[in-house]
């Protein structure tokens, strides 16, 4: 581990601590992966609603696979792209049922070959449900590891690759949720608050942003 990674690691550290639980809401393992397929371009706070009422319609696996698809749309409008997600979901949870015994498989392999899951999703329900170390590379975690100096990579999976072998493997869980509150709250797309960042001092982007400022 370089002296640049140890010096971001310990700042994340010290402003969020190494907590893991995701921001969306579920209590079986079938909840987080359609939850997480359902936050695609929406916020967790939205999926958050839509699944409280969502997973009371359909209690289980089984009942997300014979789900009738215009009453499916209709459940997860507010999501967006609510006909592809509902499609989705659907073909997921018919897999898992007739595949899978009704159970959210563990393997990288397993959980990618359902319909509407990439190696992100696969990546959140490894993480929480099974507790496998994984780097989720969202939209967040590419964007502000790249601004850190923590890769130089573009693709979402090499970008994975590239923090594992650069990471120590008791971070990768944490950095996740570290870079997304982050970019939530101050390294935010439009608008980075690089002056009021903590790491401000061993961001690579932020200083060049910082170094303009005071001209």
């Amino acid at each position: 581990m370089t002296k640049h990674v140890k010096e971001v690691i310990e700042l994340l550290d010290h402003e969020y601590g190494l907590f893991t639980e995701p921001t969306l809401d579920y209590t079986q393992p079938h909840e987080l992966l359609i939850a997480t397929i359902l936050s695609a371009q929406c916020t967790d706070a939205r999926v958050n609603i839509v699944t409280k009422d969502l997973f009371k319609t359909y209690p289980d696996i089984k009942s997300f696979a014979e789900a009738d698809l215009s009453e499916l749309e209709d459940a997860i409008r507010t999501c967006g792209f609510y006909h592809a997600k509902a499609v989705h979901i659907i073909e997921c949870c018919a897999r898992l049922h007739e595949y899978f015994n009704d159970e959210v498989p563990s393997s990288i392999e397993d959980l990618t070959s359902l319909s509407g899951v990439g190696r992100k999703t696969a990546n959140v329900v490894r993480t929480h449900v099974f507790h496998i170390p994984s780097i989720v590379v969202d939209t967040h975690v590419k964007r502000i590891s790249s601004k850190l100096g923590l890769t130089r990579e573009t693709e979402p999976v090499k970008i994975e690759f590239d923090l594992m072998k650069k990471l120590p493997e008791d971070h990768w869980s944490a950095i996740n949720l570290q870079l997304i509150t982050l970019g939530r709250t101050i390294c935010t797309a439009r608008n980075p608050k690089c002056s009021e960042c903590f790491l401000q001092k061993v961001c690579p982007a932020g200083k060049k942003v910082l170094s303009k400022a005071s001209k």
